[in-house]
């Protein structure tokens, strides 16, 4: 797959000029932490380029769904992405960047005047990740010993807390009280 790159056009080097992008992006399977995400369908995407006077402000969304493994059962689930596509790039020897600015929240829009729209695209949807993606919010896993899915219902295995019993050293603090 070709990289996703913009060339700014020529009448954005004027301030207040802006002009808009859209598309659609699929990217090849990826990794966000432990999880593995892929796709379904292409990825819509929208972006402005903005001259904010010395720099090209990109703005933008892409949005999708995409499918990853539940954290708990490890089944196939779905997430929704709606993604806030930022980038900030300033034009050599016009601008600087502000003083509130970081080093890593902004770059120097090349001599190609070529923006790396992919970059921005996957930063915008890593940061809209869940950080542990469940199938339902009480989505009760898998049984430790057989590797049943518990949503189904009981396993019929043994459960820790009874093969455990008197021997495990945390017994005791079960039957406490607090005020």
């Amino acid at each position: 797959m070709e990289r996703l790159v913009l060339t700014v056009p020529s009448h954005l080097f004027s301030p207040a000029e802006t002009a808009v992008f859209s598309g659609s992006y699929e990217p090849e399977l990826f990794s966000c932490g432990p999880d593995e995400y892929r796709t379904v369908g292409a990825l819509p995407y929208c972006v402005t380029l903005t001259n904010v006077g010395g720099a090209i402000l990109v703005s933008g969304s892409v949005t999708g769904r995409l499918v990853t493994s539940c954290s708990r059962c490890l089944a196939d689930m779905e997430v929704e992405l709606n993604g806030e596509v930022e980038g900030y790039f300033i034009i050599e020897g016009e601008g600087e960047a502000p003083d509130d600015m970081d080093e890593d929240e902004f770059d120097v829009l090349p001599e190609s005047h070529e923006i790396d729209l992919e970059s921005l695209l996957m930063a915008a949807i890593l940061v809209d990740m869940p950080l542990m993606p469940l199938c339902k919010d009480d989505c009760k896993g898998i049984c430790s010993q057989c590797g049943s899915d518990l949503n189904e219902g009981p396993c019929g295995c043994v459960s820790d807390e009874v093969q455990l019993g008197k021997n495990n050293p945390f017994a005791a603090l079960k039957d406490l009280t607090f005020e």
